[in-house]
């Protein structure tokens, strides 16, 4: 599988302060991919640079299979952007923005009539796009930002932060959106502070901090590096020493201890057993009432980097 997005060394600075500190980042074609880090990594400012907004210092930069370059305006074409907040002006209608964006990226009279009311339907403002900007909700702004950053049918979609300002609906109806892009053969790279999103929609993830790379791949991968077991805790309506032996016997326990009607089972493999944990539960006589894993979550993994870098540099 080629790369949609690479850098090498990539390196931006601002005075004294290094946003981005010789970044080497690959991302597949064809993927969900995630780009997480706490506020002040470098999200935003790698974001600009892959949209053609920044200038790196140093380092280069390849987008689906281009170097990307300012003498190279046949590049940035084929990227949809959606900028963190973005600023629309409020005199204009939705279709009137669209119509403009639509023409700055060389798209026909034909094409627009065609494809601004099927992205505005796409994003929920197909009875919308005939109202001013300047009435829409901050939710509904972001569903217009959503439509220009599809709108010459790229290949390559940069969000930042997509689904800030929306409702829960919104939320799951933009995840929704980007898995229906991918399935086109779309590449999304999206940057988000919502940990349970990017759980939910991304195939990869890479997480950065002060600029720097921590970790890159699928979740699974990346949870690989974190060092601690996982951790299943099931709700039991009764724990037993049945029910408890029942789990210990399984291979790749190693330790189970009880928390009120909570039963922990610590584990030696990174593997998704929680069916296994379930039927031993079940033949030892118990009932699971609901069950999760700790040590896996993203935020265990995203804490859990954050945390070693630190000891790191302390």
């Amino acid at each position: 599988m080629g790369a949609a997005i690479e850098t090498l060394g990539l390196t931006k600075r601002y005075g004294s302060l290094t946003a981005v500190d010789k970044l080497d980042l690959r991302v597949e074609e064809n993927t969900i991919h995630g780009f997480l880090g706490p506020n002040g990594a470098g999200k935003t400012t790698t974001i600009k640079i892959l949209a053609g907004l920044l200038k790196p210092d140093r380092g280069k930069v390849t987008v689906l299979g281009q170097e990307l370059g300012w003498d190279k305006p046949g590049v940035r074409l084929r990227i949809g952007y959606m900028p963190e907040l973005p600023k629309l002006p409020k005199h204009l209608k939705g279709t009137e923005l669209l119509d403009i964006y639509g023409r700055m990226c060389g798209m026909t009279k034909e094409e627009r009539k065609k494809q601004i009311p099927e992205l505005l339907g796409m994003v929920g403002l197909g009875e919308r796009g005939n109202d001013l900007i300047g009435t829409y909700s901050k939710g509904m702004q972001q569903r217009l930002g959503m439509a220009q950053a599809l709108l010459n049918e790229p290949k390559l979609v940069i969000l930042d932060e997509p689904s800030l300002g929306l409702d829960p609906v919104g939320m799951v109806e933009v995840r929704e959106m980007m898995k229906g892009i991918s399935k086109e053969g779309v590449t999304v790279f999206l940057s988000s502070h919502l940990l349970h999103e990017v759980q939910e929609v991304c195939t990869h993830v890479t997480i950065i901090n002060k600029g720097v790379a921590l970790a890159s791949g699928t979740l699974k991968e990346i949870s690989a590096k974190v060092s601690g077991p996982t951790i299943i805790e099931a709700e039991v309506d009764k724990i037993s020493r049945s029910v408890v032996e029942k789990v210990k016997e399984l291979p790749f326990v190693i330790h189970v201890s009880e928390d009120g009607k909570k039963l922990l089972v610590e584990l030696k493999t990174r593997d998704d057993v929680r069916s296994q944990v379930s039927q031993a539960i079940t033949a030892g006589g118990g009932i699971v009432i609901s069950m999760n894993v700790k040590g896996e979550s993203l935020e265990d993994v995203f804490m859990d980097l954050l945390d070693k870098r630190k000891e790191g540099k302390s």
